[in-house]
């Protein structure tokens, strides 16, 4: 299908390739070779991405955000929500001179009114959902609406959190991304997916641009490095520590990390 997709792409076709994440897996080859090297327009809608619930680990899509990050010429999109899905979609009709990717999960939308067709993206923009000034969450996917929670229940206590939609892993939004690492204390990304994905991307922009020589606080909160079995998403997401509390807990954790490492260096020292 992959193959079939580019040979299509190579004659003025706009071909998409439906698969699911851990389908896509198995012709990564092809991916590579037929697709991303030619830079021929191949859309990829990639169903089944993060934990899925009752298909368990064999349909979870956790790796694709990496395995597809790390090709050049590719555009790599997540759905926070179904209006973003369509404005992705919208998008990937005019990208013709690349391949890209748009990931989404198993399951129901959260109920948001759908943009018109003709409603589409800035490639490599964000957004930002909130503002605040302590801590920013740079979010890529379906955990926006976990973040959001996070947020509250932060503000209760006195901690105020930007949200950022990322909206692309690749290319990344490095205005947007720079302006909340140096306007923040923490600044902390969320991905349904592997280590290798959108956090290390981000990580490795900011690092060669010395931001963490000024002394940022930076977490990347992604799946562990385990295969999860089948539950119900939410549980499934609870254990891999990516729901509202962990998020909450990661937070505060990072804001303290000067005093917990000042006690675990005095334990040391006695």
């Amino acid at each position: 299908a992959v193959t079939f997709s580019a040979g299509l792409a190579t004659e003025g076709y706009k071909p998409y390739a439906a698969i699911y994440s851990t389908f896509l897996q198995r012709a990564y080859d092809q991916v590579v070779h037929d697709v991303a090297i030619q830079s021929l327009p191949v859309r990829f809608a990639i169903d089944r991405a993060g934990l899925v619930g009752a298909d368990g680990s064999t349909h979870a899509g956790s790796f694709d955000i990496t395995y597809l990050s790390t090709l050049p010429n590719f555009i790599v999109m997540a759905a926070s929500d179904e209006a973003e899905l369509v404005k992705m979609i919208n998008t990937s009709v005019n990208i013709n001179d690349k391949p890209s990717a748009f990931r989404y999960p198993r399951g129901n939308g959260i109920g948001v009114e759908l943009p018109s067709i003709k409603e589409t993206l800035e490639i490599g923009k964000g957004r930002i959902i909130e503002e605040g000034k302590k801590v920013a969450i740079l979010n890529f996917g379906t955990r926006l609406e976990q973040c959001k929670k996070a947020s509250a229940q932060l503000l209760s206590k006195g901690i105020s959190c930007t949200i950022v939609d990322a909206r692309f892993a690749k290319p990344l939004d490095e205005k947007l991304i720079m302006e909340i690492a140096t306007n923040h204390e923490v600044l902390i990304t969320i991905e349904e997916g592997s280590i290798g994905g959108f956090g290390s991307h981000v990580m490795k922009f900011l690092s060669d641009r010395g931001v963490f020589d000024r002394g940022l606080k930076f977490r990347s909160m992604i799946l562990p490095d385990i295969f999860i079995d089948q539950d119900t998403p939410e549980k499934m997401y609870e254990m891999a520590g990516l729901d509202s509390l962990s998020i909450v807990d990661k937070v505060e954790e990072t804001l303290n990390s000067n005093i917990i490492l000042a006690k675990n260096k005095n334990k040391i020292s006695h």
